[in-house]
């Protein structure tokens, strides 16, 4: 049996809304969960992040390991504790950062050796010490799998042996997780481009058997096209009672269109990166908060936003802090930005769940479609 129960409450086509329910609470789907790299979400306090509406966060095991340590996590109380949230964490497994941070990797069947990029310290990361990490060190609710991430492009011969070498990683970090009631372990699908490799390894994956089957080596530098074409031959192919997790998407109009597709859950750094640079992102797309048209505008952000960032401060006040180099000015943006990421998945589960996803659908294309200079 599934460690956690996934109940879908409606679809619309391919679109579902849900509860996938955990012992630290309800993850209502489609859901976007905010980054949490280094055990925080970046500029925001744990309060903050729940009162946008996040129901679940998520963190980076690559980071955690070597700074400050897994061990040291789970002496000073485990992920939740020392971050002071009480809801769910999802943990990636750390293979994508070894795969683009690292100075010097060496992958083989076992694992991979990398140096780490702050001090040059030799590490081994392999899918046991892996679900280590995440399951019995920090404590995490969902674990991820050790996958090789497959980048963009790839010959379908290298495509092929990466996805096969995730699979077998798969089936030893199922092995390592074994049978635990109050954790859940995702299995990660591989495959690059290639339609016949994403269902292999959609199948591979399925008759290991895990609590979630996420997509990964998406958001490497295919394009939103390309991204739309992968989804569309993979999200078939998952359990249909499981959920279905998109891995490091990404822009509103990507949520929106995998979320078309049949996806459930999403994490990217986006909206908090943005905030950092002087980015408001709204149906319309991403507001340079920089712009000079911005010094005098009285109108807050977004007064449809239960946010306190997008309702209550000037937009003239923000261009204001970003100009001048405040520290406050990329608080209240990535505060907005998460707001608003997690409003719009609140409004997708509202549209599947009234039957009316398409209509939704349409009109943020025809926002999109008018630009930030619209707003």
């Amino acid at each position: 049996m599934p460690s956690f129960d996934f109940d879908l409450h409606a679809t619309d086509g391919a679109a579902r809304t849900g509860v996938l329910k955990t012992p630290r609470g309800d993850i209502r789907t489609p859901a976007f969960m905010p980054v949490g790299t280094a055990a925080t979400v970046k500029a925001l306090y744990p309060e903050q992040v729940k009162q946008a509406g996040a129901d679940i966060i998520l963190g980076n095991t690559y980071h955690l390991m070597l700074r400050p340590g897994a061990e040291r996590v789970k002496r000073l109380g485990g992920l939740h504790h020392f971050m002071r949230w009480d809801g769910p964490i999802l943990t990636d497994s750390g293979g994508f950062q070894v795969w683009s941070l690292s100075d010097l990797r060496d992958m083989t069947e076992e694992g991979v050796a990398f140096k780490s990029h702050l001090d040059g310290s030799k590490h081994m990361l392999t899918p046991e010490r892996s679900i280590e990490i995440q399951a019995d060190l920090l404590g995490a609710d969902i674990s991820m799998q050790l996958d090789e991430c497959t980048p963009y492009p790839c010959e379908r011969d290298a495509a092929a042996s990466s996805m096969q070498l995730s699979r077998r990683w798969g089936q030893r970090s199922k092995e390592a997780f074994g049978e635990r009631s109050s954790q859940a372990l995702f299995g990660i699908v591989q495959g690059s481009t290639y339609e016949d490799l994403r269902r292999e390894s959609a199948e591979g994956l399925i008759e290991i058997g895990f609590d979630g089957y996420a997509i990964g080596g998406l958001a490497v530098g295919e394009g939103f096209e390309m991204m739309c074409q992968v989804l569309d031959v993979t999200t078939p192919h998952l359990p249909h009672e499981r959920p279905r997790y998109l891995m490091g998407v990404g822009k509103p109009i990507d949520l929106v269109e995998a979320v078309a597709r049949g996806v459930d859950m999403f994490d990217c750094v986006l909206p908090t990166r943005s905030g950092r640079h002087g980015q408001a992102w709204t149906d319309w797309g991403p507001v340079n908060v920089k712009n000079a048209r911005f010094a005098e505008d009285t109108r807050p952000m977004d007064d449809t936003l239960e946010c306190p960032a997008s309702r209550d401060y000037s937009r003239a006040y923000l261009h204001h802090l970003i100009r001048a180099g405040e520290y406050l000015g990329s608080m209240l943006l990535s505060w907005h930005n998460i707001a608003y990421f997690e409003n719009l998945t609140a409004r997708m589960r509202a549209a599947i769940a009234a039957g009316e996803f398409e209509a939704f659908r349409a009109q943020f294309h025809a926002r999109m479609d008018e630009g930030p200079d619209a707003i």
